[in-house]
C-alpha cells in the first residue's frame, strides 16, 4: 500500500472539513468583521495586542502543536496499529478538536477576551468556577512536567543533543531580536521574516558544530540541570510582554511546522514508500492497554486537546484583530495540527514489523522518519535529523512557556493575587511541583526506571482530553443559554467525557483494589487521577444544572 496515497487522502479530508464544516461553523457563530474585538478595544501592549492573521496563526499553531501531535500518534500506532490511529486523527480533528478550538476562541472573543475558566464562572456559577480552576491548573502542571522532561531528554541525547541545545538557545535569542525589530523599530513583517527565517537555518547548522553539554561534574545530573534551566526560561517567558518573545518565537516556530509539514508531505509524494507497519495490532496492546479508551487519550493533541481551549481563550483571543480570523486561526490551526499528526504517524508506517527502531523514543522515530523524507530533496540526512530534533524541541518550547503563562493566569485568578508580585508569585507556584518532580526517580509498575514523560503521558493525555470535554460542555451551556444550536459541541463533549472518565477509572482501580486489600501505598498518579475525576464530575453536574435556563441571544 502506498504511503503517500493514505497521507494525501487524510489531507483531502482536512481541506474538505475546513471548506465545508468550518464555513458552516462560521455562519453558525455569526462571525462579523464589523464587531470590535477585545484586542483592538483594549490593546494594552502586554496581553491584548492585535495581530495580523498570518502572524497569529503561526504563533497559535506553534503554541498548540508542540510534541503532542508527534508523540501521541507515534505511541498509539506502535501500540495498536496505524489504521485506528489515523481514523481518530482525521475524524477527531475535523469534528471534535477543531470544533473545540474554534468555539473556545469565538466564545472568548465574545466575552471580552476572558478565558474559558471565566466563562465557567458566568454560565455555570462560582462553585463550578472554583472546581474548574483547580482542574485546569492541575492539567497545566502535567503539561509542564511531561514536556519539560521530553525537552531535557532531547538535550542529553548522546549524538545530537548538545547541538540541539545550542540551536534552541540561539533560536530563542533570535526570536527576542525579531520582537524588538517588529515592535520597537517598526520593521515590516516581510523584512523581519526575510532576515530571521534564514538565520534560523544558520542556527541549525551552527548548533551541531558547537554542542552545549552539561558537565557530569555538576552537582546534579545533566538532565536535571537542563530541567532547571528550562523551567527558569518558562518562568521568565511567562511574565514578560507577549511581543518580546511569545509572538515572534511562535511565528518563527510556525515556519518549523510549515517546513516539516511540506518536507513530510512532498517527501511522501516523491519517495514512493510503501506501508510496512501493521494496520491493526489488536484491541489490546502488548502491555495490556485496551484500545478503548487508551487510543483516544494517547493521540491527544493530534485529534483533540483541552490545552488548545486554554490557549485559544487565554492568549490567542486577546490577539484576534477581526472576528472572521477565528476560522483560520482556531479551526484551521487544529486541522494543520492534524496534518502534523499524520506526518508523525507516517514515520511509524515506514517501519517493518520487528524493526528495532520501533523501540526507540518517539522523537527519534520522528527524526529518523522525517530525515528519510527530506533526503529525497538531496538534503544531507544528518542535517535533516538535526533539524527534525530542533523542530521537536521548538514545538515543546512553544507549549511550555504558554502553559506556564496560562498557569500563572489561573493561579492569580484562583487566589486573587494581583500586580507584579502576584505575577511572579503565581509563576513560581506553578513551576514548584514540576521542579520538585524533576528530582524524583520515576519507576513503572515493574520497578524499572523510566523517563518522567512516559510515566505521566497517559494521565497527561487523559486530563488534557477531559479538559476538552469540560470546555465543550461549557460551550454547550453558553450556546443553549443564547438560543443557538448546541449539538455541535454537546456530542463531542459526551464522547470525550466517556473516554476520559473510563481512562481515569483504569488508573484508579488497581490502587483502590490495593487499598481495599489492606496494602496502603501512595500512588501519585492514581491520587491525582481520583482528584481530576472528582473535579470533573462536580463541574459536569453543575453544567447539567445550568442547561435548562435559556436566555435571549446576545
Amino acid at each position: 500500500m502506498n504511503l503517500f496515497a493514505i497521507a494525501a487522502a487524510a489531507v483531502v479530508c482536512f481541506i474538505g472539513g475546513y471548506a465545508l464544516y468550518g464555513r458552516w461553523l462560521a455562519r453558525l457563530f455569526d462571525l462579523n468583521s464589523q464587531r470590535t474585538t477585545p484586542a483592538c478595544a483594549i490593546n494594552d501592549g502586554v496581553d491584548f495586542v492585535p495581530a495580523k492573521a498570518p502572524l497569529l496563526l503561526g504563533q497559535h499553531f506553534s503554541a498548540i502543536a508542540a510534541a503532542g501531535p508527534i508523540v501521541g500518534p507515534i505511541l498509539a500506532a506502535v501500540w495498536f496499529g496505524w489504521l485506528p490511529t489515523l481514523l481518530w486523527i482525521v475524524f477527531g480533528a475535523i469534528f471534535f478538536g477543531a470544533v473545540h478550538d474554534f468555539s473556545a476562541l469565538v466564545s472568548s472573543v465574545r466575552h471580552q477576551g476572558r478565558s474559558i475558566v471565566e466563562l465557567v464562572q458566568e454560565h455555570l456559577g462560582p462553585q463550578a468556577h472554583l472546581w474548574f480552576l483547580g482542574f485546569v491548573w492541575l492539567s497545566l502542571i502535567y503539561v509542564i512536567i511531561a514536556f519539560t522532561d521530553l525537552t531535557s531528554s532531547s538535550f542529553v541525547e548522546p549524538t545530537y543533543g548538545g547541538g540541539v541545545a545550542t540551536s534552541s538557545l540561539l533560536y530563542l535569542f533570535a526570536a527576542i531580536a525579531m520582537g524588538i525589530c517588529l515592535y520597537r523599530w517598526r520593521m515590516p513583517l516581510w523584512l523581519a521574516t526575510a532576515i530571521f527565517l534564514p538565520l534560523v537555518g544558520v542556527i541549525i547548522w551552527f548548533g551541531q558544530s558547537l554542542p552545549l553539554v552539561i558537565p557530569i561534574t555538576w552537582p546534579v545530573r545533566p538532565q536535571v540541570a537542563w530541567d532547571i534551566i528550562i523551567l527558569g526560561y518558562c518562568g521568565i517567558a511567562s511574565i514578560i510582554p507577549l511581543w518580546i518573545l511569545l509572538q515572534p518565537r511562535g511565528y518563527l516556530g510556525g515556519f518549523f511546522l510549515y517546513v516539516t509539514l511540506a518536507a513530510g508531505v512532498i517527501g511522501l509524494l516523491l519517495g514512493g514508500d510503501r506501508v510496512q507497519y501493521p494496520a491493526f495490532l489488536g484491541w489490546t496492546s502488548q502491555k495490556g492497554q485496551p484500545l478503548f479508551p487508551i487510543l483516544f487519550v494517547t493521540v491527544a493533541c493530534g485529534a483533540c486537546s483541552g490545552f488548545h481551549g486554554i490557549v485559544s481563550s487565554g492568549t490567542t483571543s486577546k490577539q484576534i484583530a477581526r472576528e472572521p480570523d477565528c476560522r483560520a486561526v482556531g479551526y484551521g490551526g487544529m486541522l494543520l495540527e492534524g496534518v502534523v499528526a499524520v506526518v508523525a504517524l507516517s514515520t511509524v508506517m515506514l517501519l517493518a514489523p520487528g524493526d528495532p527502531s520501533v523501540q526507540q523514543s518517539p522523537d527519534r522515530i520522528y527524526a529518523n522518519g522525517l530525515s528519510h523524507f527530506v533526503e529525497r530533496f538531496g538534503v544531507h540526512r544528518e542535517f535533516a535529523r538535526s533539524f527534525a530534533l530542533l523542530a521537536f524541541a521548538t514545538f515543546i518550547y512553544d507549549t511550555l512557556d504558554v502553559a506556564t503563562r496560562l498557569g500563572r493566569y489561573i493561579f492569580q485568578e484562583l487566589t486573587g493575587w494581583k500586580g507584579r508580585a502576584g505575577s511572579i508569585g503565581a509563576t513560581l507556584a506553578t513551576l514548584a511541583l514540576p521542579a520538585l518532580s524533576m528530582t524524583w526517580t520515576m519507576k513503572d509498575a515493574s520497578g524499572a526506571i523510566v523517563p518522567a514523560w512516559k510515566l505521566f503521558w497517559t494521565l497527561f493525555g487523559t486530563s488534557n482530553q477531559l479538559l476538552a470535554a469540560l470546555t465543550l460542555w461549557t460551550i454547550t451551556v453558553w450556546l443553549r443559554r443564547t438560543n443557538r444550536p448546541a449539538l455541535v459541541s454537546a456530542v463531542p463533549a459526551a464522547f470525550m467525557l466517556g473516554m476520559t472518565l473510563w481512562s481515569l477509572t483504569l488508573t484508579i482501580a488497581p490502587w483502590a483494589q490495593s487499598l481495599f486489600a489492606g496494602h496502603v501505598t501512595l500512588n501519585a498518579n492514581a491520587l491525582i487521577a481520583l482528584i481530576l475525576f472528582a473535579l470533573a464530575a462536580l463541574v459536569f453536574a453543575q453544567s447539567l444544572r445550568a442547561l435548562p435556563r435559556p436566555q435571549s441571544s446576545d
